[in-house]
Parts: structure tokens; sequence; C-alpha cells
């Protein structure tokens, strides 16, 4: 038994001596010629290979570098190159008949520049077909070259336009592939890194590729992205502050150069405007877009935007347009709960009162959103109806107004109506027809501006109805030393529409700082007061003439105005 245990281990010995002397018998660099000559007809682009040296443990030659060229057109450098690349061959033809026959390809750390031209033609289109490139094919045709799997790992790929600077590079690029050849369908797995921490993967099939246009070649994968930043991708405008986090699940059918793609997309803490802060709850939409490949053009079908219980329809068109697409939508909702899209707001720059919360009301939208994706600019009408905004007192806020007409809202507002004109780009937003109904108060005309940093500048001019300023008007003159009392009439049955006042708002969305004009609210009064006529008529000139004084009578009542609007008195 150890005379034959002695034997094994010497056939052993000598085995693993054949294998490390075997590669330094067979000139195996002699190859390369041939494998470059095969790699280039087959791509048709230059193939360029370093040192070739074998490896009989491992099956496979080593390459010491790859270089594959580029369309000249695109880049005067290399379109894929690599450090290192281990082909794994069949090793008796290899040693007996000196032939390579090709059963994997392994490439370590490739970099790979991925570039489109302005009519939206990649640099890889040619590949595989009829290359521009310096060194045509050989053979009348390309030959049918067969890889039994081949593997990018940790790799590198650039991605950006011939007429920008501009370059987004992806890392941890990972690619699996079986039974591979230009003219078969065949299995793909692809991860890629992403910027900002995310990931994408791509799995399906493939091929045959396009001989006119590889960027055409058919697939019907399955895509996944997690945790996309998309302020580091320029889907957002970083320099505004702008972003959000994307996950999509999604399902890709390419055929005949038309993409259809279907899935769910979740946008969570959006910052859509500069100023804004990142929403408290996530936009989910479910889409189902057509695109023209060739074009670089797409339509929306039919896909909604929820948000909560909140559902919008969208609808419109896309097309590709330097480093960005640009959009053509439409957003329609109606009836909306307002309470699932509060936590959504900050997103769009609006924030609510400090302490208050919306506990009823539906929301209602008509917007169309336009331009290239890192600068959406957003014109449309949005209505609140029926909506309450608990821990929040109008009169309290408007303090002077309220003085002046007598208004007690109490800590809820109620507000029957609330609809506006609006124009929202990544700067800010402008609202225009402002028109809010609200029983405690009247009504509230007018528009105004909201900028990156939340400041508001509004001006309102408020109607306070005649039924607030009837119910009112004796305690106010009780109250107030009989000075409104009197202008009101004691309690007036005016029905002239109320008393018009003036106001600006300034502070942000969280805190507005609600200003009076003293001067258009007592010419206002003046006014609504006079139109009543008769007795009504007759407190108010009784308060602004001060009997027989006249003219100093009434700069008399509205020095007492100012004092009720917290505004210093004419000396």
């Amino acid at each position: 038994m150890s005379s034959a245990l002695k034997w094994i281990g010497i056939v052993i010995v000598v085995l693993i001596l054949l294998l490390l002397i075997a590669p330094f018998l067979i000139p195996v660099d002699k190859f390369r010629p041939t494998i470059e000559q095969r790699a280039t007809e087959a791509l048709g682009r230059k193939v360029e290979l370093g040192k070739l040296s074998l490896s009989l443990i491992s099956g496979s030659l080593g390459v010491d570098n790859l270089s594959v060229a580029d369309d000249p057109k695109f880049n005067s450098g290399p379109f894929l190159s690599a450090k290192s690349v281990k082909v794994g061959v069949e090793m008796m033809p290899l040693i007996f008949s000196r032939e390579v026959n090709v059963t994997s390809i392994v490439i370590d750390s490739p970099q790979v520049m991925m570039l489109k031209d302005p009519s939206g033609k990649w640099n890889f289109s040619s590949i595989g077909g009829n290359s521009s490139s310096a060194q045509k094919p050989s053979s009348s045709g390309s030959p049918a070259v067969s890889i039994g799997k081949l593997e990018l790992k940790d790799g590198q790929i650039t991605l950006g336009d011939t007429n920008s600077k501009k370059r987004t590079v992806y890392s941890n690029v990972n690619l699996t592939a079986s039974d591979v050849a230009l003219t078969n369908n065949f299995p793909v797995l692809l991860t890629v890194g992403l910027p900002g921490s995310g990931t994408m993967k791509i799995d399906g099939k493939v091929g045959p590729v396009d001989a006119n246009d590889a960027a055409l070649t058919p697939q019907n994968v399955k895509l996944n992205i997690e945790n996309l930043n998309l302020a580091s991708t320029g889907f957002l405008d970083p320099s505004l502050g702008l972003g959000g986090i994307a996950d999509m699940d999604a399902t890709l059918v390419s055929q005949s150069g038309v993409m259809n793609t279907k899935g769910q997309l979740k946008l969570s803490k959006a910052i859509l405007v500069a100023g804004g802060q990142a929403a408290g709850v996530p936009a989910i939409i479910n889409f189902d877009t057509k695109y023209d490949l060739a074009k670089g053009t797409g339509v929306l079908n039919p896909t909604t935007l929820n948000i909560g219980n909140a559902k919008s329809n969208l609808s419109g068109t896309y097309r590709s347009e330097g480093d960005n697409f640009a959009v053509d939508l439409k957003i329609n909702g109606q009836g909306m709960p307002a309470t699932d899209l509060e936590s959504f707001l900050p997103a769009l720059g609006i924030n609510l009162p400090s302490g208050s919360k919306l506990t009823a009301g539906t929301l209602s939208t008509d917007l169309h959103v336009t331009g290239p994706t890192n600068k959406l600019v957003t014109d449309g009408n949005i209505g609140l109806f029926n909506g309450k905004l608990a821990g929040f007192n109008l009169g309290q806020k408007m303090s002077g107004v309220a003085s002046l007409a007598g208004i007690k809202t109490g800590d809820e507002l109620v507000v029957e109506k609330l609809t506006t004109n609006v124009h929202m780009a990544p700067t800010g937003l402008k609202a225009d027809n402002l028109d809010l109904v609200a029983p405690q108060l009247g009504t509230v005309v007018g528009g105004g501006t909201l900028d990156s940093k939340n400041n508001m500048d509004f001006k309102l001019v408020a109607t306070v109805n005649s039924s607030v300023m009837n119910a009112a008007g004796g305690a106010a003159g009780a109250a107030m030393g009989g000075t409104v009392g009197q202008l009101m009439g004691g309690g007036s049955n005016c029905k002239s529409g109320g008393i018009k006042v003036p106001l600006q708002i300034h502070g942000t969305t969280s805190n507005p700082q609600f200003v009076p004009d003293v001067g258009g609210a007592a010419a206002s009064m003046l006014k609504s007061e006079l139109a009543c006529g008769g007795g009504d008529a007759g407190g108010l000139l009784k308060g602004v003439t001060g009997g027989a004084g006249g003219a100093g009578g009434a700069a008399n009542t509205i020095n007492q105005l100012g004092g009720l609007l917290g505004k210093k008195k004419n000396p």
C-alpha cells in the first residue's frame, strides 16, 4: 500500500510540474494576432491585446491589456479598456492542434465610455455592424463567434454627451452573460452602482444585436433601481437645493426600436423648489410609457400619481434633450383628500402656519408641467374646498383688522373655498387670482409670491362680511369706547357688502405676518357706510365729523383706527 501511495504521489508531482512547465512550451503569444483579428471582425472595432500567458490549471489565457477602439466620430480614445483579461479556452485543441476555442471571458476593472451625439445616436451603435473605425473587418462578413460565459467585474461606466463636458460616472459595474453571440437572444444580469450610494439591476434577455444600430437591440428585462439620489444625477438641479430619492421596479421590453416600460416609481424626500423642505410622505407613480429609441421621443400612457389616498392622473410626452429629458405633462386631480397631501407640501416650499394642521377638505388641481427635468416649470390652478385648518387663529394673526371689524375666528379656520392660479419654478412660486371664502371673515382676493427662502409677498383685499360686522358691531362699540360702534352704526344692518380692507402678507408660510393698510381701510369703511344711507350713515358721519368738528373729527377717527391697527397716530 505504501508503495502504491508513493507512486501516486510521484504522478501528482509530475502532473503539477507539467502544468507549471507546459505554458512555457506552448507559444501562446503567437495566437494574439488571430484573437485580435477575430474580435475585431466580430465587434466591427479595432481590438488590441497585450501580452498573452497560459494557465493550464485554470484552463485560461491571460491578457495583460485590452483596448477596444471607439467610433472616431465620438471619441479618439478607447470605447473599452482593461488591464487584465482572462480567456477560458479548450485545452486539448490548444495543446494538440493549437486552436483557440473560447469558452469564457472575464474582464477585470473595465473602463467604458458611453457618449451620445446631438442627434441622439450613441457611440456603441455601430458595434457589431459596419464600423467607421480605421480598420475594417478583413472578411466579407462577421464570423459567428460564441462565448459560453462573459463576465465584467468591478467596472466603471462614464456617461455623457459629445457637446458637453459634463460626465456622470457609474462604478461597481458587474455583468454576467451566457451563450453570448451577436445572433443570439442571451440572458444577462447587470448590476451598477449609482451616484449617491444607489444601485441598479437589470435581469433578463437581450439580442440578437441589431446589425445597423446596437442601441436598437431587442431586450426583455426587469429593471430595479434603489436609493437613487436625483440631485447627484442631474435630474433635479442640486445648485438650487432640489433633490429626492427614487426607487423603481419596472419591466422593459424593446422591439423594432420601440421601448415599452411599465412599473412603479417611488419618490421620497422630494424637494421640488428652491427653499423647499423634504416631503414627509413619498409620491408613488404607476407609469406606462412608450419610447422611440431612434427619434428620442416618448409618450406617457395613462399614469397615476398617488400621495397617500390622494390620486391624480398624468399624461403627456417627453423627449431626449442633451443631458436631460424635456417633458410636456398634464396633472389632473379632483377631490383629493387634503389631509393626505399636507406632508408633501413642504416639497413645494409651502409650510402650514406653525402649530396648525389640516383636518378636513379636498384639493383639486389642473396643472401643466413643461421644461427639462432639472428645471421644470408648472402652471395651472389649485383649489381647496371645505377645508379646516386647526390650530390657526386668523383673527389673532389679523389682530388690527379683526379689532376693526370685531372678528373672532377662534382656533380653527374654516375655508369654504380657496382657489388660485399658480406658476411654480425651481426658484419659487407665484400665485395670481387668489380667491378665499372663509365664513368667519368674508372673502379675500389678490396674489403674490413665495421666494426660494420661503418669504411671502402677497397683496390682498379682504372684504369683511356684513353679517360678521353686524354681529360684532354692538360688542365692538362697548369694548372699544364707542369708536368702532359708532362707525358701524352700533349694529348696522348695511347690506353693501362689508368693509374692504387692503392688506399685505409678509413673513413665511409657517409664520405669516398680516400688515393692513390703515388709510385704505378707513376709506373703504367710509364708502361702505355712506352707501347704506339713512341712520346707518348717521352714526358713521357722527364719528367722522365729530359733530361740528368736521375735518378735525375725521382725522381723529383715522387716528383711532390707526391705534386699533397697531399704527402710530398722526400728530
